[in-house]
């Protein structure tokens, strides 16, 4: 670690435990299941594990359940398994290896294990059964299988590939087109949906072979998200504006309106609008999960809308001009992932819905058919469940399961519900500190605009008085962290290190700020957050507060930790609050908000076109303003920084910057740099040093020497 040209003296709380009930390994140990699939035929269903770092794909086949390995790696390479899908026939997988999926540059393979040879993102196949070596296809990505089960189409370097399956001859274009992606085979196989990105707007294309590309009613508008009904006969797609039209002010809270369109194969001039964005604007587009827009039985479509105030499901039969949506889940509660039944007439769900009230920080399944309003419990309890997939043979749902203290595993039960049975717990190690963990405690607090703010609470039972504390600021924005285990890796991960900073004797603070899904529309979507004004840190500002007023916390020695957007209010805090957060831990976070403004937009504000050179001085300002850059005079908490130099998500400068102005002030920097790492470290000894450093500058700047 380096350390800046000064020091800060604080004052601490108390000398920390002699030593911590476990090690930073063995809370980061968890086997991390994900990308969950079911075969479209009889029992068997399949996963991804990452233990330790090492990647592997497993299968199962009910009713037993009994998990096999099907690839062989056996390091911690840092090369991600994803896009897992099953032939139809389901004897055989396919999946990608490689890759930063998330990332600007997911076509840009990382290598943070710093490999003479650049690893590649390539499309594999193995047999569901096991026994036989993994095949490699091509170089690529986004694989979809034909009906046949003969074929896989993929992408590279926007163009569209295809290769037998079985890896007997290489892959060839398919067609020449410009910025093709997305592709979706038709329900017989005889021609290819695509989406043709041209920059300012896009088509929805189709390929058949030997014939012209044909596009669906191309407009001026962007289309994406082609969908083919079960009877193959129609193709719904999403339609938004292009880029264009006069430049909007930079303050203005963004708007994305959006259309369903619903296009007859036979007849592709036209399309149908069967569903819009409405007024005021529907924000589910803004939404990590889109509209999630499928096809159903009964010629119906379903997607997630907002119009209630809650990411609920929503139905449309026989979409037509006349259509009207129905509503299939009402409630105060947030519908996040979905399947459907192999018969396409029910759909299984998993929401922050039950009926304690703590579900609210929860997921539970359910079910529903497509043409009621009446869902169906299938789990209950103080679990967590996510990733619901349905068996082929309809009798079994497969999914994810995690608990406050036992870490994610995959689960089975029947699609009638019952006392569901865990896949492959052996899988947890035997030195996991699964006793030894917290359940954290669901809390409220106000905001200083008398808005109430949710949390989760780590306090270990023997926990003394008057300790350090620490505030947890997750990523994202439209995140939501949980009472247990989280369904995505990176915050299973974050929520270790919290169980870790508690058994060191830490009281931590998970807040769920303004921005987090799962509370509804009005919470997710803040007026004046992020570069428009940063109006949810005054909830992290509230979390501060709320742990300097209780008795067992020193209020002189509260920290603050968050990773990308969570390092960015990490950063905030800081430099606003010196006062309140005494110290913190920033992973890759943005800490200069300003545009690039080019000099177009200064030609159109020049000529007050949409807007004036004073509104776009005054935006500016704003945005200057809730960049942590901007905090500089008031900063000086010690600080480390933590970042990956091959992020390609946040920009490694933003941390060499921020330092930068630091070290000159005197504030007192400490810095851990990630070679070749990128936004999410995807090597597992990347994290543990993470979590040994964050924990050990907390000891040092929030407790008192002895």
């Amino acid at each position: 670690m380096v350390v800046g040209c000064s020091a800060v003296s604080l004052t601490g709380a108390q000398a920390p435990p002699a030593q911590a009930p476990f090690t930073v390994e063995q809370i980061l140990s968890l086997p991390t299941p994900d990308n969950l699939i079911a075969s479209p035929v009889g029992s068997t269903i399949a996963w991804t594990f990452n233990e330790r770092g090492v990647r592997n794909v497993y299968a199962a086949d009910g009713p037993a359940f009994a998990p096999r390995k099907l690839t062989n790696n056996n390091d911690d390479d840092g090369q991600e398994l994803t896009n897992l899908s099953f032939s139809n026939d389901g004897k055989t997988i396919v999946y990608v290896r490689g890759g930063d999926h998330g990332s600007s540059r997911p076509g840009d393979p990382p290598n943070p294990n710093a490999e003479p040879v650049a690893p590649k993102m390539q499309v594999w196949s193995v047999a569901a059964g096991g026994g036989s070596e993994p095949k490699l296809l091509a170089d690529g990505d986004a694989p979809v299988i034909s009906p046949d089960g003969a074929r896989v189409a993929f992408t590279r370097d926007r163009k569209i590939y295809v290769v037998p399956i079985d890896g007997s001859k290489a892959a060839e274009q398919l067609f020449a087109n410009r910025g093709a992606s997305q592709p979706v085979w038709s329900p017989d196989g005889k021609t290819l949906a695509f989406v043709s990105n041209r920059g300012d707007h896009s088509f929805i294309g189709l390929f058949t072979p030997g014939h012209p590309i044909r596009y669906v009613n191309p407009k001026t508008t962007r289309d994406e998200d082609p969908v083919w009904s079960v009877d193959g006969r129609k193709l719904a797609f999403v339609r938004s504006p292009g880029a264009g039209g006069a430049p909007r002010p930079l303050l203005d809270e963004p708007q994305q309106s959006w259309s369903i369109m619903v296009a007859d194969v036979s007849s592709l001039d036209e399309a149908t609008v069967v569903a819009t964005s409405g007024e005021p604007t529907d924000q589910i587009a803004r939404s990590p999960v889109g509209l999630n827009l499928r096809w159903a039985a009964n010629n119906t479509l379903v997607y997630f809308s907002y119009r209630d105030g809650w990411q609920h499901l929503y139905a449309v039969k026989d979409p037509g001009k006349e259509s009207k949506p129905t509503l299939l889940t009402p409630g105060n509660f947030m519908v996040e992932q979905v399947t459907l039944s192999p018969d396409h007439r029910t759909i299984v769900y998993n929401a922050n819905a039950g009926s304690d009230a703590a579900d609210i920080d929860r997921r539970h399944l359910y079910k529903v058919a497509i043409d009621t309003a009446k869902p169906v419990a299938i789990t209950t309890g103080a679990g967590i469940e996510w990733n619901p997939v349905v068996t082929g043979d309809g009798k079994t749902i497969a999914f994810i399961s995690a608990e406050a203290k036992r870490p994610p595993i995959p689960a089975v039960t029947s699609i009638d519900g019952g006392m569901p049975t865990l896949v492959a717990a052996d899988h947890i190690p035997k030195d996991f500190p699964t006793d030894k963990l917290i359940v954290p405690t669901p809390v409220v607090f106000n905001a200083s605009d008398g808005a109430e703010v949710h949390g989760q609470l780590f306090r270990a039972a023997n926990r003394r008085t008057r300790g350090p504390a620490i505030v947890y600021v997750h990523g994202g924005g439209p995140r939501q962290m949980l009472l247990g285990w989280h369904y995505r890796w990176e915050y299973a991960d974050d929520y270790g290190i919290n169980q870790y900073f508690a058994s060191r004797g830490f009281i931590v603070l998970s807040v769920n700020y303004r921005l987090s899904v799962g509370y509804g529309a009005a919470y997710e979507f803040p007026e004046h957050a992020g570069a428009r004004g940063a109006s949810e840190y005054r909830d992290v500002q509230a979390a501060g507060l709320f742990l300097q007023r209780r008795p067992d916390v020193d209020p002189r020695s509260v920290g603050i930790w968050g990773a990308s957007y969570g390092g960015y209010l990490t950063a905030l805090g800081l430099g606003r609050d010196p006062d309140v957060f005494a110290a913190g831990v920033d992973l890759h976070g943005v800490h200069d908000r300003l545009p690039a403004v080019n000099p177009g937009t200064l030609a159109h504000a020049i000529v007050g076109d949409g807007i004036s050179e004073n509104d776009l001085k005054e935006a500016l300002n704003v945005q200057f303003k809730s960049s942590p850059i901007s905090t500089i005079e008031t900063w000086r908490s010690p600080v480390l920084f933590i970042h990956g130099d091959d992020d390609r998500t946040v920009d490694f400068r933003q941390t060499i910057d921020l330092r930068s102005r630091l070290v000159a002030k005197g504030v007192k920097v400490e810095e851990l740099v990630l070679p070749d790492e990128v936004h999410d470290s995807l090597l597992w000894r990347s994290w543990t040093n993470t979590a040994v450093a964050a924990a050990d500058f907390f000891e040092e700047t929030l407790k008192a020497k002895r």
